[in-house]
Parts: C-alpha cells; sequence; structure tokens
C-alpha cells in the first residue's frame, strides 16, 4: 500500500500541474459577460403635477393627510406601522407555519446544492478500486504428450489436468477534466443565478404572505364595518315597523303602508346575508394564511378602529426600484441566467479535454501485489472535437442568443410593470383620500338627513316614503364611508409592497447563504449608490 500511495502522489503533483495549465488557459471563458442593465434615468412615476401632496384629509377614521418622505427607507415589517397587535401577531404566525415559506425555502436549498454539484467538476474525480478473482481452466487446453505413433495416445493413460489461479487488482484511478474554455465556468454562473432567483423567489414569498394577511385583515374589518352598518339599518326597519303597526291599529295608516315597511325590513335583512358570507370565508383565508385549517380558527379578529392609517410614506426613486424589487431582480438573474447558457452554448462547439490516470498493483496473492513487478500505471490525455453534427450545435448556440434577447426583453417588460404599479398606486393614494373625505361628507350629510326625516315623520311633516329614502340614502353612505377607509388602508399597504417590501432589512434569515446575499445587496440609504 505505501508504493500505491507514494505512486498516487507522483499522478496527484502532475494533476495539480494540470490545473495549474487550464486554470492559466480557463481565465477567460467564452461567451458573453454578464452585465447588470442601467436603471431607467425616470426621476419619478407620473408626469410634473400629477401627484399632489400632502393628500386630502377629512376628520373621520382613516381620513388623516399622507405625506411622501423620498429618503425614507422601508422596513421589512412594515405592517407594524398599523399599530395592530393582533396583524402583527397573525403574520408572524404565517411566516412560521404557511407552507409557502417553507415550499420557498426547500426550493432554495435545493438550487444551492446544485450549484454545489456544478462547482465539483472543477476537481478532479478520485476513485478507487479492488477486484479478486480464482479463475479454473479447463485440463484439456493442453496437448499432453504424444505417444510412440505420434497420434496422441498417451493422452488416454493421462487424465487432463485443470489449472487453478487466483488473481488480484488494486488500483486508483483519477479523472480530471480541465476548463479550457470555460464551459463548466458558465454551468456554474448559471447555476449561482439560480441560487439568487431563490433567494428573491423566498423573500418575495414573504412579502408576498404579509401582503395577504394584512390585505385579508383589511377585508375583515370592512365586512364588519359593513355588517354592522346594515345591522344598524335592520334595527332602525324593525323600529318604524314596529311604530307602523301600533298606528294601522290605531287606524293612522293604512296596510299598505306597514306592507311597504315590512318589506324594506326584509330587504334590509337580505343585505345581511351576502355580507355575512363574505366574512365567514375571509375568516377561512385567514386561518389558511395562518397555517390553519379552516376548522382551526385563530384568536385575532379585526375591526377598522383598531388600525392606524400612517401618515408618512415613503417614495423611493425610480432608479432603486430594480433593486428593492424581488420580481425585477429575479427577472434580471433570468438574464444573467440567458448570458450564461449562450457562454455554454459557445463553449460546447470548442474541443473538449480530459485526463485520466490510473495506479495498482495485480499479483496472484494480495501480498505481492505491491512488490516488485506488481505495480502499474496509466496517465492519458484526451482531445476531441466535433465535425459535424448536421448543425446542432450551431444552432443551439443561436438559439442561445436568441434566448438572451427574449429574456432582455421581458426583464424591461418588468421594470415598466413595476414602475406602473408604483405609479398605480400613488393616483390610488391620492384618489381615495379625495374619495374618503367624499365619502365622510355624504355620510354626515346622511347621518343628519335621517335623523331629521325620522322626527319630521314623528311629527307627521312628511310621509312615509320620505323617511323610506332617508334611511336607504344612509345606509349606502355608511357602507361606501367603511369601503373609503378600507381602501386607504389598503393603499399604504399596496405601496409598501410596490415599493420592495423592505426584505433587505429582514434579520430573521436562516442561512449563511441569505445572509451574504443580504449583506451584499443591502440598501441602506436611498441617497446612496446602489449596491452593484
Amino acid at each position: 500500500m505505501h508504493i500505491i500511495l507514494k505512486n498516487f502522489a507522483r499522478i496527484s503533483r502532475f494533476s495539480l500541474v494540470t490545473l495549474l495549465i487550464s486554470a492559466v488557459l480557463a481565465g477567460c471563458a467564452v461567451g458573453p459577460d454578464f452585465k447588470r442593465p442601467p436603471a431607467p434615468a425616470a426621476n419619478g412615476y407620473t408626469p410634473a403635477g400629477s401627484i399632489s401632496e400632502p393628500t386630502a384629509s377629512a376628520p373621520i377614521f382613516a381620513g388623516e393627510s399622507q405625506r411622501f418622505n423620498p429618503v425614507a427607507d422601508i422596513p421589512f415589517d412594515w405592517w407594524t406601522l398599523f399599530q395592530s397587535p393582533q396583524l402583527n401577531s397573525l403574520i408572524k404566525r404565517a411566516f412560521k407555519a404557511n407552507p409557502n415559506i417553507e415550499s420557498a425555502q426547500a426550493a432554495l436549498r435545493q438550487a444551492q446544492e446544485y450549484a454545489v454539484a456544478q462547482e465539483g467538476f472543477f476537481y478532479p474525480t478520485v476513485g478507487a478500486g479492488y477486484t479478486a478473482s480464482r479463475t479454473k481452466l479447463a485440463g484439456n487446453m493442453s496437448s499432453g504428450d504424444p505417444g510412440p505413433q505420434g497420434n496422441g495416445a498417451n493422452l488416454a493413460a493421462v487424465p487432463p489436468t485443470p489449472t487453478y489461479y487466483n488473481f488480484h487488482v488494486a488500483q486508483l484511478t483519477v479523472g480530471y477534466v480541465p476548463d479550457v474554455f470555460g464551459l463548466n465556468r458558465r454551468q456554474v454562473e448559471s447555476a449561482n443565478t439560480q441560487v439568487d432567483t431563490q433567494k428573491l423567489q423566498l423573500e418575495a414569498t414573504y412579502i408576498t404572505m404579509a401582503s395577504n394577511v394584512v390585505a385579508a385583515a383589511l377585508q375583515e374589518a370592512s365586512v364588519r364595518a359593513q355588517l354592522a352598518a346594515t345591522e344598524r339599518i335592520v334595527a332602525i326597519n324593525r323600529e318604524n315597523l314596529d311604530i307602523l303597526r301600533k298606528q294601522f291599529n290605531l287606524g293612522y295608516v293604512s296596510g299598505l303602508e306597514v306592507a311597504a315597511q315590512e318589506a324594506s325590513l326584509a330587504q334590509a335583512e337580505q343585505s345581511l346575508a351576502p355580507l355575512q358570507k363574505q366574512l365567514e370565508q375571509t375568516r377561512d383565508l385567514i386561518r389558511v394564511l395562518a397555517g390553519n385549517l379552516p376548522s382551526e380558527d385563530v384568536e385575532e379578529k379585526f375591526e377598522l378602529a383598531s388600525l392606524h392609517l400612517p401618515q408618512e410614506l415613503p417614495l423611493s426613486l425610480p432608479s432603486r426600484i430594480v433593486e428593492q424589487r424581488p420580481d425585477v431582480r429575479a427577472a434580471e438573474e433570468q438574464l444573467h441566467f440567458a448570458s450564461a447558457q449562450a457562454g455554454v452554448a459557445v463553449a460546447n462547439r470548442l474541443p473538449q479535454f480530459a485526463v485520466t490516470g490510473a495506479i495498482g498493483g495485480m499479483a496472484d496473492t494480495p501480498s505481492w501485489m505491491f512488490r516488485t513487478g506488481g505495480g502499474f500505471f496509466n496517465l492519458a490525455a484526451s482531445v476531441s472535437q466535433t465535425i459535424f453534427d448536421g448543425g446542432t450545435l450551431r444552432a443551439k448556440s443561436r438559439a442561445a442568443e436568441q434566448a438572451l434577447i427574449q429574456v432582455g426583453s421581458q426583464y424591461r417588460s418588468t421594470v415598466m410593470a413595476a414602475l406602473q404599479n408604483v405609479a398605480d398606486t400613488l393616483y390610488a393614494i391620492q384618489s381615495d383620500a379625495n374619495a374618503l373625505k367624499a365619502a365622510a361628507t355624504a355620510a354626515k350629510a346622511a347621518q343628519t338627513t335621517l335623523d331629521l326625516t325620522r322626527k319630521q315623520y314623528q311629527l307627521g311633516y312628511v310621509n312615509y316614503q320620505t323617511q323610506l329614502a332617508a334611511e336607504q340614502n344612509y345606509l349606502q353612505a355608511a357602507i361606501n364611508l367603511a369601503q373609503a377607509q378600507t381602501n386607504r388602508l389598503g393603499d399604504t399597504a399596496a405601496l409598501y409592497q410596490a415599493l420592495g417590501g423592505g426584505w433587505w432589512n429582514r434579520r430573521d434569515v436562516t442561512t449563511t447563504q441569505e445572509t451574504e446575499l443580504l449583506a451584499a445587496k443591502k440598501i441602506t440609504s436611498v441617497q446612496g449608490e446602489p449596491a452593484r
């Protein structure tokens, strides 16, 4: 064994020399070198003057004026700005229990393992083998000693004797493929882009999960507010029906008016059913987002009054959106992947090199395998080049070039969609602030009109139909107000999501690779140059 290890050391030295030579040759991998696309040159999201600030305000819940701060960073836990302990608790639970998070984490680990596997091709492959065999050769393979007549009569007198022998072979094999033209470099580059893509997909999953929980919580709060308004209208209608029935018994009103009020009450009660269905379905969604089965309730419940509207909102420049949005960054990694694959296609058309070697010993007994005369080795180098393949490799190379153009266009489309998303959200923030102000004025006027109309009806100054109209107006105004308040809260959540969700400020990373990514790509100040 000492001899085989000594000889193996010689091959190892040869392999090191080969590695050094190939490293020099592979200093410049063939194919295009990836360059990050330039950031958008725009300084804003809308034409000048399209968005005014601060937004409109109203003296009602969620009616505060909001202002944009272009130098504010985005916290990862932006939902805490709504100041709802129930919301914070629910999102924390969703991050731990929702299977979508676990799936994204597993996809990241899978991509990391594939990248490690691809990097293994930079190193020689070393194997060891041992074979022991026992062989019997038939005795009649020898012609024997011919008799006096020379006709082989002596064979009948001497029985054939078979021959037995043992044979042992032990060897170490080394195989190495020098990365002369950077084929494996490009493959590793491709694998690493998939790792980065999965990291960004994981971050996007966190952001999407938080946004979905916030949206579900706001939906529940809105439906509860609409239910409360509708239940108040039902109570008013029941009260009016009791009054009308008493007046009918006294002969002051006709049966037609009683029937009309009964129909109005039934209509109001009917409007409760879809709201109750929507509330239960929203609760089902919240349970599933939290990682529960629909039958496993969560203790958190949401009311509009328990939420706070943030008054200062961040507004990153368009040039930073390409750094902050996970979808844009993932599209950039796909562009990087296509660039690396174009290099792979070029390298596949060039000569392929390989070095193989083996060292070992063989003998009829193990003790003689490594003695003088028992050892052996072989060393071989090969180069191969495809001469004719019907144009296959050339066509694949051209296809990779077109794929690079395609993914580049998709990247630009993703950037444009991201900027549009922010612009749409800004318009929504401004428009919904104006809508809430109008809804608050309308609700206040409808409440006043209903109170005065009820008093006038009781005093006999107006007819019953006038009161019914006032009640219906108040019902619609109350529902519109709840929806407008929900929209303002939802617009704020949508802006944080549109600006990237603050994933670069996440602290509860679980892997070293994620920590390295966040450290390398961390965005610390909107005034500084983005990390490249």
